[in-house]
């Protein structure tokens, strides 16, 4: 039998706590939190009493060299992914990104070529991607009724105007980085990661910035199109469509952690793996296909998910990229905003 995971893990926030809290529901025999890290060690060691975790560590850089490691999860701000996945990958260990990436198209190719020249395995934690239901619509594209697919749809709206992280600019924040992300990544699987034509954007911005509300129309090969509305500002429907002129696919609310599907020719619902303890975020417990994941590619020696590939992680990276520029928003640095 195969040895368990070990996982060290990058920040102390609530969705390390989510990913740890989940991690510790799962098999010891597969997976084992062994270490986190955090810039303030009383929050790692606080964290790591919290979570029955033996090491807890004051910088990156520390966990970067403990040997014990098998693979990183990282869930700081995504500001700061690209530095300290760097951090990881120098350290020689594999890496699961939270989403997204990194900041902008220039840092994630950066990331993935930090990876491909080591040989290492590297994903972005597109948790979403590994719900039962995703892996049901996947099979249901195959379907006669979806062969004609001509319109893909998708909303994901909340008002987390209070919310700093979502709001200031230094911290990352915006719809599209944060919550747009989903509806996007709906639509490019649903293309099978395919390059859109046509991308059209408008939107409206915060006071300190960042994009607020965004709708986007993306247009592909055969006249076919993807459309998202993303908000800050308030509540949507949260859904996701696949329209063909034969058949339909509907992901009921929250489209990011959905437990049921609904289509044309009937309805399932597959619900979540309980844990005992609660997480910061809805259907928190589906972390664990993500996890999952991780530990099919590490034993197979993939260097990337072939669900959630890194081709495709640079694509939604440029894409979002080209959303933001039409939106009037950057997160390039100067020297290489004209470079990507």
């Amino acid at each position: 039998m195969p040895a368990p995971t070990r996982w060290g893990i990058c920040g102390a926030g609530k969705i390390s706590h989510d990913f740890t809290t989940v991690l510790h529901s799962m098999s010891a025999d597969e997976h084992q939190v062994v270490a986190v890290a955090a810039r303030d060690v009383g929050k790692a060691k606080s964290f790591a009493q919290l979570h029955g975790i033996p090491k807890a560590f004051g910088s990156y850089e520390e966990l970067a060299q403990d040997s014990d490691i098998d693979v990183v999860y990282i869930g700081v701000i995504h500001p700061k992914h690209l530095s300290v996945g760097l951090q990881m990958l120098a350290g020689n260990k594999p890496v699961l990104c939270e989403k997204p990436f990194t900041m902008n198209a220039c840092e994630t190719q950066e990331l993935i070529n930090a990876a491909q020249s080591r040989g290492l395995f590297l994903m972005e934690a597109m948790w979403t991607r590994f719900f039962p239901v995703y892996q049901e619509v996947r099979t249901a594209l195959k379907r006669d009724e979806m062969q004609d697919i001509r319109l893909v749809r998708a909303e994901f709206g909340a008002n987390v105007t209070n919310v700093p992280r979502c709001i200031q600019k230094e911290l990352g924040g915006g719809a599209v980085l944060d919550i747009g992300i989903y509806c996007l990544q709906f639509i490019s699987m649903v293309y099978n990661g395919e390059k859109p034509e046509e991308i059209h954007s408008t939107g409206t911005l915060c006071d300190t910035g960042v994009d607020e509300t965004v709708t986007v129309i993306l247009k592909y090969s055969g006249n076919r199109l993807g459309i998202f509305t993303c908000s800050l500002l308030m509540p949507l429907s949260n859904e996701g469509f696949i329209f063909s002129p034969q058949g339909h696919i509907k992901i009921p609310a929250p489209l990011w952690c959905p437990t049921k599907i609904e289509t044309s020719w009937g309805n399932m619902e597959f619900p979540l793996p309980p844990i005992s303890a609660t997480t910061n975020f809805t259907n928190g417990s589906g972390m664990c296909y993500e996890a999952d994941e991780v530990r099919r590619c590490l034993l197979k020696g993939f260097k990337e998910s072939p669900i959630m590939p890194l081709a495709e992680s640079e694509l939604l990276s440029s894409i979002m990229k080209k959303v933001l520029m039409q939106l009037g928003v950057s997160y390039e640095s100067p020297s290489k905003a004209s470079s990507v």
